[in-house]
Parts: structure tokens; sequence; C-alpha cells
């Protein structure tokens, strides 16, 4: 049987309080990407500070998702299976979800990691 080297990079760029205790989506959404993908890197951030929104917040996320699951998959294709791991929380919890998806050796060579997310331009709240 295969091991594989498992990396969880947890990204609390916020403090952010649910009422069920902290960052209850955010848990969610590692629990739900790492069952479905068995990634080799993981990343989820809540970049909610970066918007219009109240404080404590968990309605615009980043997610990096290095996985050999997306092997020979288009990014529409892949991008598609994040939707669907996170159909729920899409519907009911997250404003905004920003996907980067790789495979192994696509993360071994992007050497900057993931690009940034722009801040909000203003506008209403979520």
């Amino acid at each position: 049987m295969c091991v594989r080297n498992f990396t969880l990079v947890r990204l609390i760029l916020f403090k952010s309080v649910s009422r069920e205790g902290l960052n209850m989506i955010q848990e969610i959404i590692e629990t739900k990407l790492h069952n479905t993908f068995e990634p080799s890197h993981l990343s989820v951030v809540n970049e909610s500070y970066m918007h219009n929104v109240p404080p404590g917040s968990e309605s615009h996320f980043k997610v990096i998702v290095v996985s050999d699951l997306f092997e020979g998959k288009r990014l529409i294709a892949r991008h598609r299976l994040v939707n669907q791991a996170l159909a729920n929380e899409l519907e009911n919890n997250i404003h905004a979800l920003a996907i980067h998806t790789y495979t192994d050796q696509e993360w071994k060579l992007q050497r900057d990691g993931a690009p940034d997310s722009p801040m909000c331009m203003g506008g209403t709240s979520h």
C-alpha cells in the first residue's frame, strides 16, 4: 500500500468566530476537500477580511488543491469537481470561492505558489 505524504496548510489570516466555534465553514471545506481529493497539498484561506463583510465572516475563500486525481483533466473539469465537493457550502454559506488546482507535477513547477487574490474593490455587503 502506498502512503501519501499529506501536507495540510492551514492559513488563518483573520480570526473568524462562528456560532458553532472557530472557523466552522473553513473546517468543513478542509475536511471535504481532503476526503474527496486525498491531496498532497491543501490550503484553505478565509479571505473574507478582504471584503465588505462583517468581522468574523466566513464567506470568501481561496483553496489550493494539489492532487493526482486532476491528472489529465482540463481546468474546467477540475473546478467542477471542487464545486461538486462543496455544493452544499456554495449553496448556503460561501459567497465567493477562488479555486486553484494542480497535479503534483504542476505544483512542483509552480515556483511562486498560487496567485494572490485581489483586494475587494468596494461595493455593498455580500
